[in-house]
């Protein structure tokens, strides 16, 4: 990658942890895992203000969206059909919505360096 170009902030609503973490993650890849670790990351990454929009669905009565989107399939059933805890699942992770989308970048962060490790 050039130095003077940084990848990273093309991503919509990156936040500082994210930021340091792919940092870190991607300090020992070569230059072509790099762009395959991009390509990858690209696709799997969700933006920490669609997981806010989402979770705001859950008071129109469409609870658990942000646990769909976030591959956390049994809770957005357990959501969906208890209304979010009764809305009080909704309100907690409306207020934890970076935290949310922040593990599961990680997540999605730690497969792509997997697959572009592989890669080489």
């Amino acid at each position: 990658m050039n130095a003077y170009q940084n990848p990273y902030m093309s991503f919509d609503g990156i936040t500082s942890e994210e930021y340091t973490f792919l940092q870190q993650a991607t300090a020992s890849l070569t230059e072509d895992q790099a762009r395959t670790f991009m390509s990858f990351y690209a696709s799997k990454r969700r933006n920490p203000q669609d997981i806010m929009f989402a979770t705001l669905a859950g008071f129109l009565g469409v609870s658990g969206v942000q646990r769909f989107m976030t591959d956390q399939i049994g809770m957005g059933i357990l959501y969906f059909f208890t209304a979010g805890f009764c809305f009080i699942g909704t309100i907690v992770d409306l207020i934890n919505y970076k935290t949310i989308a922040n593990d599961y970048n990680r997540q999605m962060a730690y497969e792509s360096f997997n697959i572009a490790k592989m890669s080489n």
